[in-house]
């Protein structure tokens, strides 16, 4: 997107406080739980996370907390330590953080570089489909912070460059 349609740093906070991930919200957690229920089931309890994104209410790392997992948590709003970009991780989640990158190829490579060999990264986030009737509606439903239409053809262009590799995880 050309810079001139992002908003001010001020607006975009403004908006991104308007989310509502409660971390006591049982709706959010099972929203949120294709990334957990994947993440317990693949990786074991002594390896250390990123939760790239995690906003105001980290609710995967809390969740995952509960289960004995170490996760470290950022944010370029909540949770601004810079420190923990200087490591790398065994897991990472980026759970409805991707549509908002400003430079996807950017965020991407960062996310590889904060791997380690073999890590995982777990994504997740709604997918474009043609089928989706943006002339009639439905882009009322998705939030102005979305900077990037994400598709299956984007994420697997970016899997044959080896950044992650890939299982998408259908309902």
């Amino acid at each position: 997107m050309d810079k001139q349609h992002l908003p001010d740093r001020e607006s975009e906070i403004a908006l991104y406080l308007t989310h509502e991930n409660d971390i006591d919200d049982r709706r959010y957690q099972q929203f949120v739980s294709p990334i957990t229920e994947a993440i317990l089931s693949q990786i074991p309890t002594d390896k250390i996370g990123l939760d790239f994104g995690a906003g105001p209410e980290p609710v995967i790392s809390e969740i995952l907390t509960e289960k004995g997992y170490q996760t470290k948590l950022y944010d370029p709003v909540f949770h601004r330590d810079k420190s923990v970009l200087a490591q790398q991780y065994d897991f990472i989640i980026c759970c409805e953080v991707m549509e908002h990158f400003h430079q996807p190829a950017v965020e991407f490579a960062r996310l590889k570089s904060l791997l380690k060999s073999g890590g995982k990264l777990f994504c997740m986030t709604q997918l474009f489909d043609e089928t989706i009737d943006f002339a009639n509606g439905i882009i009322k439903t998705i939030s102005p912070m979305c900077f990037s239409i994400i598709t299956t053809v984007c994420i697997s262009f970016r899997n044959n460059l080896a950044l992650v590799q890939l299982k998408l995880i259908n309902d």
